[in-house]
């Protein structure tokens, strides 16, 4: 997709309300949005003067083609996002999800409905009531509905030639009064609908209005001396009068209600939604979504994206709606609750009085899901141990799990310039924040002994870890056979650290794993995980060695060139290299640059060394620049 293409595109888009969607140079959807007018939205995007947080500028720059879908209203378009985003789960918008599936309770759309509970949702027709997050709330309501209304519990056909060809017979469920028997005729299909408004009338939450209704018909049967049917309906009042009393009552003006709260970790990436659905002055359920992928959004819009996608899916609307963030664009909220409700519904973000309190109550609730899934989360992490780790502590016998690992190794070229390093492996995984390297002091220079090495610097390693109590490793791995492996042994026990861990030797010719003492070695097979994660160690601790080694030995090369200038020593050569980073910056360097760095004097014999006339040493081919 070519930029006139694309500009020719966003030159034609219509200012009518819909769906667009941002899609990469291979067709791959980025990120869907919805708008009130598709020209503006979509164009605003490429406005150079528009701020732009680092996520926004990453998928501005990967925007290929755009695609839009025109909807009749806002809201209309706030449904086709939501089905969009569920669909095509693209990059950039934020991931809504909950932390595992929850139940429904499912109202088919068959001829004669049945109830039960679901974890899964089908485009069928069928109604669905929830999620119910705790399955104990959905036990009771199902038990209540159970014990008040006669619903059919068959997966029968009940069609109208069915039903009047005799097909079926009444089961037990009719004949212990569970079920009125629609399947032969006993239930009209107007009655057994009016039962199934009932239940959606409680699955709503609205009880006291059904309990009103229930009350009336009883009086009416009492008055026409059907005292049996009269108590039936006494039962069902008093069954629907214990489910009322084990909801939470809220508030006074029996108003229905959806409050929202949000809760946000913004080092873990993640935010939790809660929402308290109040029906007739009380909690009857609530509900809470964790959002992934939240860097570049703020409070408000992971707000928007938590209310939006919640009443995209919802089978209820509410009278009013409590927010305890406000939204940044509520227009397209407002316009599908309007749709559904017939008038203009309130969303209010309260500052005092009892709302405020409900809200402050649902952001708690948010803000405890989140710390229980980042404890649960961080729980997991700690407990993957991988397969190599457990592995190792069999085949070395190990009392503990290695789960932090040192491996140290030594490095010289023909005895000068002896450095060490320390790699260090948590978990399987190399840590490059905590890896050390070590120039060799006690050895002189130009005589390589790798023993004293390996003990000089073990000895520097541990005697600081325990001064300054930091943790000590669960094993320490030796580049090196017996002789390093004593070497360090030696150091261990001149501090007083020997027997504190678990200290091997990893002899390089046969790949032999080494105790202190041991005269033979541990037989590890060459195949397994346990010694491939030693030599993976082994070989990052040599790599790091080497890698330091030709760093110092490089900077040592180009510290002699500055050193033979007259009047520039030693510290004042590091000094310039410190500064330049190379001997060929310091000879393009300014004379200012060059006197705030070493001061005129040095300044002035650096800039004769290296004039035309002077002699300089960089004629020499031999010495590197």
């Amino acid at each position: 997709m070519t930029t006139t293409t694309l500009e020719e595109k966003l030159a034609l888009l219509p200012t009518k309300p819909g769906v667009y969607q941002h899609k990469d140079a291979d067709g791959k959807v980025l990120y869907v949005g919805k708008a009130k007018n598709l020209r503006s939205r979509v164009r605003s995007y490429f406005q150079e003067s528009r701020p732009r947080d680092g996520r926004l500028a990453i998928l501005v720059n990967k925007i290929a083609d755009v695609e839009i879908i025109v909807t009749d209203t806002e809201a209309e378009a706030l449904i086709l996002e939501n089905n969009l985003i569920k669909k095509l789960k693209p990059r950039y918008n934020v991931n809504l999800r909950d932390d595992k599936t929850y139940p429904y309770v499912c109202i088919t759309g068959e001829r004669f409905p049945r109830v039960f509970p679901t974890r899964r949702i089908r485009k069928d027709g069928s109604k669905y009531f929830g999620p119910y997050t705790n399955v104990k709330s959905l036990r009771l309501v199902l038990r209540t509905i159970k014990s008040i209304f006669k619903l059919r519990t068959c997966s029968l056909n009940l069609s109208q030639d069915a039903i009047e060809s005799g097909r079926y017979e009444p089961c037990l469920e009719y004949h212990i009064k569970n079920c009125d028997a629609p399947c032969v005729g006993l239930q009209s299909e107007e009655s057994y609908n009016q039962t199934i408004r009932q239940v959606e009338q409680l699955l709503n939450g609205k009880t006291s209005g059904l309990i009103d209704l229930l009350r009336s018909e009883m009086n009416d049967q009492a008055a026409k001396l059907n005292f049996e049917e009269a108590a039936a309906y006494r039962d069902q009042i008093a069954a629907l009068e214990r489910y009322s009393q084990k909801q939470r009552i809220v508030s006074a003006d029996a108003l229905d209600r959806d409050a929202f709260g949000l809760a946000v970790d913004r080092e873990q990436d993640v935010a939790c939604g809660v929402v308290f659905k109040i029906r007739d002055g009380k909690v009857v359920g609530s509900q809470h979504k964790f959002i992934r992928r939240i860097d570049g959004v703020d409070n408000a819009g992971l707000m928007q994206s938590f209310v939006e996608r919640y009443y995209s899916e919802a089978s209820f609307f509410p009278e009013e709606v409590l927010l305890s963030e406000a939204l940044f664009d509520p227009d397209p909220l407002s316009d599908l609750l309007r749709e559904q409700q017939g008038r203009q519904v309130p969303l209010r973000v309260p500052e005092r009085g009892d709302k405020a309190g409900l809200t402050r109550l649902v952001a708690v609730n948010a803000e405890h899901h989140l710390q229980e899934w980042v404890a649960e989360r961080n729980r997991k992490t700690e407990n993957r141990i991988p397969h190599s780790l457990s592995s190792l502590q069999k085949d070395l016998r190990l009392s503990t799990l290695p789960r932090r690992m040192e491996c140290f190794d030594i490095s010289h070229l023909a005895g000068t310039g002896t450095v060490a390093s320390c790699v260090v492996f948590i978990d399987g995984k190399a840590r490059p924040s905590e890896y050390r390297t070590f120039k060799i002091r006690d050895t002189p220079e130009g005589t390589p002994d790798d023993f004293a090495s390996m003990r000089e610097v073990v000895s520097r390693r541990y005697r600081r870890l325990i001064d300054e109590e930091s943790d000590l490793p669960d094993l320490v791995i030796i580049d090196g056979g017996k002789g390093q492996l004593s070497s360090a042994e030696t150091a261990l026990k001149d501090i007083d650290a020997y027997g504190r861990f678990p200290i091997v030797g990893l002899a390089k010719r046969l790949e032999e794993v080494f105790f202190p003492h041991d005269s033979e070695p541990v037989l590890i097979p060459r195949a397994s995980a346990s010694l491939q994660l030693l030599q993976r160690i082994r070989n990052e601790a040599h790599r790091f060695a080497i890698t330091f080694q030709r760093k110092q030995r490089k900077r040592s090369t180009l510290q002699s060139e500055l050193t033979e200038i007259a009047g520039i020593g030693p510290r004042t050569a590091q000094k310039l290299l410190t500064t330049f980073g190379s001997v060929k910056r310091v000879k393009s360097a300014s004379e200012a640059d060059l006197v705030n760095c070493v001061g005129p004097a040095a300044a002035a014999r650096i800039r004769e060394h290296y004039s035309p006339t002077g002699s300089s040493s960089s004629d020499n081919p031999d010495i590197p620049s």
